[in-house]
């Protein structure tokens, strides 16, 4: 499950890269949490957690639907 995160990660990244952020994959529960390090920009902004929840959770459970949620660390 992980590398299917990465490769919807990927998807994400331009954008994020476009603002001078990134993120990273830190861990990924037994339970479906995907917990995400905001990188860069985004981890400072104030919009980075509806870039979060809106944004990136949202893709990353249409590409892996066993996702229950994503948080950021």
């Amino acid at each position: 499950m992980r590398e299917r995160i990465e490769k919807a990660l990927d998807k994400v990244r331009p954008m994020l890269a476009a603002d001078g952020g990134n993120v990273e994959l830190v861990e990924v529960t037994p339970e479906g949490v995907v917990k995400l390090k905001l990188k860069g920009s985004c981890g400072c902004c104030p919009m980075s957690s509806m870039t979060l929840k809106m944004g990136i959770e949202r893709i990353l459970k249409q590409e892996v639907p066993e996702i229950k949620e994503v948080i950021a660390l």
